[in-house]
C-alpha cells in the first residue's frame, strides 16, 4: 500500500505531466475502495462503478486543483466521490414541488464558508489523530480511510480481530473527547 507522501505525489504528477503511470497506479489503488466506498452508501453496484469511472476521471481533469497541504490524497479523492454521490441523489430524486413551495434561491454549489469549515474541521481530525497511539492511528487508517474490514485488518497486523475492534472502539472515543474538547 503506497504512503500518504506516495500518493499525493501521484496526483502531482498527474497534474504536473499528465503521467499516465502515475494515473494507473493511482486509479488501481483507488478505484476499488472508492465503488466499495459508494457501495456502502447503498448505491447499486452498477451506479457505483458509474459514479468510480466520473471519480476517477475528475482526479485526471482536475489534479491541478490538488493541494496536499489542505488534504491529503485519500481526502481529496473521497470528497470528489461523495459530491458525485450527492449529485447522482440530487439528481434521481423526484420531489413534486408547486411554484409556492419553491425556495426563493437555490445554490447547490457549497458556499466557500462550507468549504472553509470542512477544511478547517479536517484539519482538526488530523491534528486530533496525531495524539492517538500508533496502534490505535493504524487501525483508523486502515477501517476508515482504506475501508478495510476489521477482519482483513486483523490479518494484515497480525492481531486478533477483537483487538482490532478494542483499538477501533478506543480511538473514536479519544478522537470525540479530544474534537469536543477544542469547541
Amino acid at each position: 500500500m503506497p504512503s500518504a507522501d506516495e500518493l499525493n505525489g501521484l496526483i502531482l504528477r498527474i497534474a504536473r505531466d499528465r503521467d499516465r503511470q502515475a494515473y494507473g497506479r493511482l486509479y488501481r489503488h483507488f478505484a476499488p475502495r472508492v465503488t466499495a466506498f459508494l457501495r456502502k452508501s447503498g448505491l447499486a453496484p452498477n451506479v457505483a462503478e458509474e459514479l468510480t469511472q466520473e471519480t476517477m476521471l475528475s482526479i485526471w481533469r482536475k489534479a491541478s486543483y490538488f493541494d496536499p497541504a489542505r488534504a491529503g490524497a485519500s481526502t481529496w479523492i473521497f470528497t470528489i466521490a461523495r459530491n458525485l454521490r450527492i449529485d447522482h441523489f440530487r439528481r434521481s430524486r423526484v420531489v413534486e414541488v408547486t411554484e409556492s413551495e419553491m425556495p426563493e434561491e437555490s445554490d447547490p454549489a457549497p458556499s466557500g464558508e462550507s468549504m472553509l469549515l470542512t477544511s478547517e474541521r479536517e484539519a482538526r481530525v488530523r491534528t486530533a489523530m496525531t495524539a492517538l497511539s500508533d496502534e490505535q492511528a493504524t487501525v483508523l487508517r486502515l477501517s476508515f480511510f482504506s475501508e478495510k474490514a476489521h477482519s482483513e485488518i486483523a490479518s494484515e497486523l497480525g492481531i486478533p480481530l477483537g483487538t482490532v475492534k478494542s483499538r477501533v472502539r478506543l480511538a473514536l472515543g479519544r478522537l470525540r473527547a479530544l474534537l469536543e474538547g477544542e469547541t
